[in-house]
Formats: structure tokens, sequence, C-alpha cells
């Protein structure tokens, strides 16, 4: 089965409760808490950001930088960079932390809470995609401007409304479609010292440092697009310090919003779940 497949997704929104897994760079596109009200008027029971995952695989990342003093480590949360190393550096290949992306991470979680939900990851890039056609932990995939051809099919509007996420803190995590965001949210100040993380952003720039890496450096976070995932070839046209600042002021709205009683930093909600490769 494609897992790419409208046809079918639209048949299986009618018989399946669906949760979505949406990345936080949706604000690129959609608006927001508009986009809940669309979700649901698809036929998607549940929606999820993947900050959440973000927040698990960053504990994962600071164990390892924290345990690991010396040698280089290149984050692999973007699919891109991973299939690019492996395909034209293979020796840095050993380099990639073995730790889950947000997206393959929060499919876990989702597994785990919401046993009787299919998984329908909303993509920013096709990297993204190919990740979530081959992961276990995703049944079905659609990237953004998909996303809006189906609301456009069915006449969903964006409507204003007051619910939010199903979610389980307030995500400080969303600004990991941002360059370097990764970095910024898992507190590896006391880890790293000064000049030993970089962030790099744009794959052309990426291979240049790979072709003449700092020795000093020992976490490389880099992503395939420039700017991030708000980068992303399925996100809106607009400038990426456009983007760049939508993405900043949902963050601030979100850290407003109430989270329902008993889910504020639910780490538990994660425990007994491997995020390592």
């Amino acid at each position: 089965m494609k897992k790419n497949n409208i046809k079918l997704i639209e048949r299986k929104l009618k018989t399946e409760k669906m949760i979505a897994l949406v990345a936080p760079s949706f604000v690129t596109n959609f608006s927001y808490p508009e986009i809940i009200h669309q979700l649901r008027e698809l036929g998607i029971d549940k929606a999820v950001e993947l900050t959440f995952g973000a927040k698990m695989v960053n504990r994962e990342y600071h164990k390892i930088l924290e345990q690991n003093p010396k040698g280089l480590f290149i984050a692999s949360t973007c699919p891109g960079i991973v299939e690019v190393i492996k395909t034209k550096f293979p020796k840095y290949e050993k380099n990639l932390i073995k730790v889950d992306s947000p997206m393959i991470a929060m499919g876990k979680i989702c597994r785990k809470i919401y046993p009787n939900h299919k998984t329908v990851f909303i993509s920013p890039c096709e990297y993204k995609k190919r990740e979530a056609e081959s992961s276990r932990y995703i049944d079905y995939v659609i990237d953004y401007k998909q996303l809006e051809e189906l609301f456009n099919k069915y006449n969903i509007k964006s409507k204003r409304n007051h619910v939010c996420f199903d979610k389980f803190y307030n995500d400080y995590t969303k600004i990991y479609p941002l360059s370097g965001g990764l970095s910024k949210t898992a507190h590896l100040r006391g880890v790293l010292k000064p000049g030993e993380e970089k962030t790099v952003d744009g794959i052309l720039e990426v291979m240049k440092f790979l072709k003449n890496p700092d020795p000093k450096v020992r976490f490389l976070d880099c992503t395939f697009c420039h700017g991030g995932c708000i980068g992303g070839p399925y996100t809106s046209k607009a400038p990426i310090f456009v983007k760049k600042i939508k993405l900043l002021r949902y963050l601030k709205i979100a850290k407003k919003e109430k989270i329902p009683e008993g889910r504020a930093g639910a780490i538990k909600k994660a425990e007994g779940i491997s995020f390592r490769k």
C-alpha cells in the first residue's frame, strides 16, 4: 500500500479514526487555530504536533553529547541530510546521531497513547514524505499542498475557533522548524563549549562544511533546506524572514494556552518507548 495515496486516505477518513501529526512549520501555509477546525471538518479525529516528539529527541541528544565528550556528531532529524550523507559523504554516516526524528518519535508516542487511531503525517517536504512512507509508525502521509487541495475540494473554510492541538505541554520546541531550532531547545549549554556547536542550513552550505570541517565542532545542527523546515518545498513561497515571523508569533500565542488538566509536562506519556535507532 502506498501511504501517499490521497484517494485511499479520503476513503479511509470515512471508516477509520485518524490522528494528524503536524510539523510546527504548518504556520507557513495555514492559520492557527483555524487549521484544527479544518482538519476536524475533513474527518481527522485528533491532531498533534511533532513538538512532544522533538522534546523526547532532544533528551536523547543531550544524553549522547554529554556522555561522549569527543568526536563529531551530526543531527539526523532531517531525512534530506541523512540521505545526502549516506550517498555523497558515506564516511560521515557513523557520525549521524542514532536517534529517531521528531516525526518517528511522535508516531511511536501516538501508537502508545492512541492505539486505535491511524496516523497521518502532514509534511513540508519530499524527504519527510519518504521517511514517513518507510516507517511502520506512520500509516499515511500528505504534504501541505495536498492538504490545501483537500480543504478546497470539500470547501472547508478557515474558521476562527478556540480548539487547540491534542498536546501534553507548552511547546518551546515549536521553533524546531527554524535553522538551529534543535540546538536552541536541547539545553546543550554546559554540555558543549563555545565553538563546539555549529548550525548550518541549506544543503550546499552543509556540503561545504563536510568537505572542510572545523575540527573544533562537536555537534553539527544542519538542515537540507535554507532557513530550516520553514524553507521546505511544500511550504508557502513567502520569504524566509516572513515565515520565521509567523512561526515566532505562533509560539507566542501558544505559550498563553492552557493545557488540559493532567496533561502538562507529561514525560511519563513516553515511558517505555525507545527513541534510539
